[in-house]
């Protein structure tokens, strides 16, 4: 069976795991270590097309100035003619955001914990003079031991000399500092802060405490901090945030006092600071200059059949060798990437897809066993669209993997549970209290 390789470096590239307007991020083996990694994939034309050069730039450098445990490691960067390869950390437990909606709220000590490590993080991020400007639950993973990892690093802003006030109004609405709306000047440092409490808030309730249908009043009840408990909320994390959610950045709580709330304090364990030294971005430079493809060899052929995955991509995608939650599409958790199975042909799987897709009002746009669904958001009135793509994990047992690729979470969420309600009749469900062992052997034959 003919399939796609390619191999950058050391790294042997797999599977898609997300997909955005400008970049792809893959997984990837290396193989000298056999350490899983995710690769985040830039075309030059692209970037310079669309004028990105110092975007990229910037958040390459800043991803390896801040080594710290709690925030994604960028390995190495790699570059050829056309693309450039960043090389990070692969994170297994999902996003943050995913838990919350799992769980509805976190517990008061889970949600303590994860705030703890957090303020960590920006702390380390702050004494290198970087300021992340859009933390929020979506950009916050969690490892395979559970441990927060802050992530996306694209709007973060470096240290300029002599300029002690950022400019540039970016974030996301519901997150974002009121100064940061008045176009003033701020601090980063303060508005990574409020960010900071309106995260708290999140893990302590599951919504938001600013959440408006309109940008006017929404921004109006950011800019006065007007926002109410619910009467069970924990009064130490109140206190905590009511010093936080302050309107005025030059009297809002800082790193140092949050640090030495008591709430804050309650079972906390300082990690280390992070690696010090100095940091050389000459490698960075240069993956940006006209060089031979002196890294990068490859080899593609036409598909004419769904791509395989071969059983050290499914134990990456499974989180070890509990695959239930691959293959058990009841759960309530619905991740933004999400997946199912099923025994009907490939083809078959496909115009079924399309079907469903045509008939919920998408455009169609197909490319061998991958399709792309594109359609109007209904809460931002934005674009919303979907990626699938079909992958043969045993003879006669397929995948879909099913990722998000512009839009809302919420509304993926709900996007999801329709599309497969509606394809409910290709889709496989193992019989109850099947081994996993079993599925492993039927994967891997």
């Amino acid at each position: 069976m003919k399939r796609v390789t390619k191999k950058v470096g050391k790294y042997e590239i797999g599977r898609t795991l997300g997909e955005g307007t400008f970049a792809k991020v893959k997984f990837a083996k290396n193989t000298e270590t056999g350490e899983g990694v995710a690769v985040k994939v830039l075309a030059k034309s692209t970037i310079l097309k669309h004028r990105m050069v110092d975007q990229i730039k910037r958040e390459i450098s800043i991803m390896k100035i801040v080594r710290h445990p709690n925030i994604v490691r960028l390995h190495e960067v790699l570059s050829s003619q056309t693309k450039i390869y960043i090389i990070l950390e692969f994170v297994t437990g999902g996003e943050l955001f995913d838990r919350i909606v799992h769980k509805k709220k976190l517990s008061e000590m889970e949600a303590r914990v994860y705030f703890q490590q957090l303020i960590d993080a920006v702390s380390h991020c702050h004494s290198k003079g970087v300021y992340h400007r859009d933390l929020k639950p979506e950009n916050l993973l969690l490892d395979s031991k559970e441990n927060l990892k802050v992530s996306d690093f694209g709007l973060s802003a470096l240290p300029q000399e002599g300029v002690e006030l950022l400019y540039t109004t970016c974030g996301t609405p519901n997150y974002i500092a009121p100064e940061v709306l008045r176009k003033r000047g701020y601090d980063g440092a303060a508005a990574d802060i409020w960010s900071c409490g309106v995260i708290l808030y999140v893990l302590l309730t599951g919504y938001l405490p600013f959440e408006e249908s309109d940008l006017a009043t929404l921004y109006k009840k950011v800019n006065a901090a007007e926002f109410s408990y619910p009467f069970w909320f924990p009064s130490g994390a109140k206190s905590l945030i009511d010093r936080i959610l302050d309107p005025n950045p030059e009297t809002r709580i800082r790193i140092d006092g949050i640090r030495e709330h008591p709430w804050f304090q309650m079972n906390y364990v300082s990690v280390s600071r992070g690696e010090e030294g100095d940091v050389s971005l000459d490698d960075v430079r240069a993956v940006f200059d006209e060089i031979e493809d002196q890294y990068v060899t490859e080899s593609s052929e036409e598909k004419i059949s769904p791509l395989t995955m071969n059983a050290f991509e499914m134990i990456t995608l499974s989180q070890g060798l509990n695959l239930s939650a691959l293959f058990d599409r009841r759960q309530d958790h619905v991740k933004r990437q999400t997946r199912f199975v099923s025994r009907k042909p490939a083809k078959d799987i496909i115009a079924a897809i399309t079907v469903v897709a045509e008939l919920m009002g998408f455009k169609v746009l197909r490319r061998g066993y991958k399709t792309r669904l594109e359609g109007a958001s209904v809460n931002r009135g934005g674009q919303f669209a979907v990626v699938l793509e079909v992958y043969e994990v045993a003879p006669s047992l397929f995948m879909v993997d099913v990722r998000k690729a512009a839009g809302d979470t919420l509304e993926y969420h709900k996007f999801y549970k329709d599309f497969c309600a509606k394809l409910d009749h290709i889709i496989w469900k193992p019989k109850e209290g099947l081994p996993t062992s079993s599925l492993y052997r039927t994967m891997t034959c």
